[in-house]
């Protein structure tokens, strides 16, 4: 399978499980989606992929799937439900970057086999996680901020896509621009900062683009009382 049709195949699959647990799960279930795609997609970032003949990494598709489901908390719960998820998603990060930076501490045993790929991965993450949580919050605090903006001048349910798109689509380039500059300046060459840079933009907001039918029936499940909030 190509790299396009597998991205566009991770995008399909991502937004499923994300309903899949809001249906079940409610505002909670939205919650931990959020700490977990954070903290897999600060893995995934490392892994670098020709996406339409540009360089891309895959922690892509699992990142801008992120801002699905912060926007349907703030579409259905509201901004300060919104801004919770994202601090979760911010103290998941800091809390796992701490915690394998103490594990890469421990001396391996002879019989280990694990800890120079362990060490390979996770000794980058904590630039990684530096970059990402600072683009993290930047870009989501401006995604909810701009949405409820929109809301308040387009409140119709007819105008999900302009509050879904018009918020993601700004932030997620303030994003895309302030994570590549930090994470990868130095690590590859400019010409591959530049392509990761526009890639990941254009990929987000691509997703962005997807994603917006599957916040419309978000809030059609939970108009109609479908939506299962976790005790």
């Amino acid at each position: 399978m190509s790299n396009e049709l597998l991205f566009l195949l991770t995008i399909l699959v991502g937004f499923v499980l994300i309903l899949f647990t809001f249906r079940f799960f409610g505002k909670v279930g939205m919650y931990c989606w959020i700490v977990m795609s954070i903290i897999v997609c600060n893995i995934e970032v490392l892994k670098t992929v020709a996406i339409g003949g540009v360089v891309a990494t895959t922690g892509n598709v699992l990142y801008g799937a992120t801002f699905l489901a912060t926007d349907i908390i703030n579409e259905i719960y509201g901004p300060k439900s919104a801004r919770n998820g994202v601090l979760l998603g911010f103290v998941a990060m800091i809390a796992t970057t701490v915690m394998l930076q103490l594990t890469l501490q421990f001396v391996p045993h002879a019989s280990d086999w694990a800890h120079p790929h362990l060490t390979a991965l996770f000794s980058f993450l904590p630039r990684i996680a530096f970059a990402s949580l600072t683009a993290y919050l930047i870009s989501q605090f401006m995604d909810i901020y701009i949405f409820v903006r929109l809301r308040e001048k387009f409140s119709s349910n007819k105008y999900i896509w302009l509050r879904n798109n018009g918020s993601t689509l700004l932030s997620q380039l303030v994003d895309s621009v302030v994570f590549s500059l930090l994470a990868f300046t130095g690590v590859f060459s400019p010409n591959i900062v530049l392509q990761i840079t526009v890639s990941t933009y254009l990929l987000k907001a691509l997703i962005a683009l997807l994603d917006t039918p599957f916040v419309y029936l978000a809030r059609h499940w939970f108009d109609r009382g479908l939506v299962r909030e976790a005790d």
